[in-house]
């Protein structure tokens, strides 16, 4: 990144700018983290359709985007697939491990990668990212545990507050704002 002298600074703390993967938890993220059950199991979730144009405004920009849930479901894998998303892990307990091998699919670093959790089973991930953010209805402790605290809840648009965020800090925010920039990723686009 330009302006940095590794001389002077050989380990500099990661910022916005040098992301190129942002991994996602689910259920407290990109929903409001309620799960809606009948007699067949969980059949419903419910996401915000801000989160998904911002994973693809990322994706369109060059930086990736990996789902990792501690939880697996059809409607999960459906939203996923609806995306266009390749890079995701269902069902995962121990997401430090996970978000390494994320990371390894992706061709990333640490330092290059976000992370953005509601709850204890996010922890892990956030001590191997980069940086880490978390929902502003988190647990303190989860809050206290992140490089920085989003002021949107999830499944109201947190993950996009993030992605906007990453654009900007890039230089890539005409995308969100000017019809012409947005005219050229919009045939990728999806909610």
């Amino acid at each position: 990144m330009e302006g940095r002298d590794p001389d002077l600074d050989p380990d500099p703390e990661p910022t916005l700018a040098d992301v190129r993967l942002v991994i996602t938890d689910v259920d407290g993220v990109l929903t409001d983290g309620g799960l809606l059950y009948n007699a067949e199991g969980e059949c419903l979730k419910r996401f915000h359709v801000r989160d998904g144009l911002g994973m693809k405004l990322l994706e369109e920009s060059g930086v990736r985007v990996a789902v990792l849930s501690g939880r697996d479901s059809a409607p999960l894998r459906k939203r996923v697939a609806d995306l266009g998303l390749t890079l995701c892990l269902f069902g995962v307990k121990d997401k430090a491990t996970a978000c390494r091998q994320l990371m390894a699919q992706a061709g990333v670093s640490a330092a290059q990668t976000a992370c953005i959790g509601d709850d204890s089973i996010d922890l892990p991930a956030f001590a191997a990212c980069g940086l880490s953010y978390a929902v502003p209805d988190a647990p303190e402790y989860v809050r206290h545990a992140a490089s920085g605290v989003l002021h949107t809840s999830g499944g109201r648009g947190a993950f996009r507050e993030l992605a906007d965020a990453i654009l900007a800090a890039q230089g890539r925010q005409a995308v969100l704002g000017s019809s012409e920039a947005y005219a050229q990723v919009m045939s990728a686009m999806a909610q």
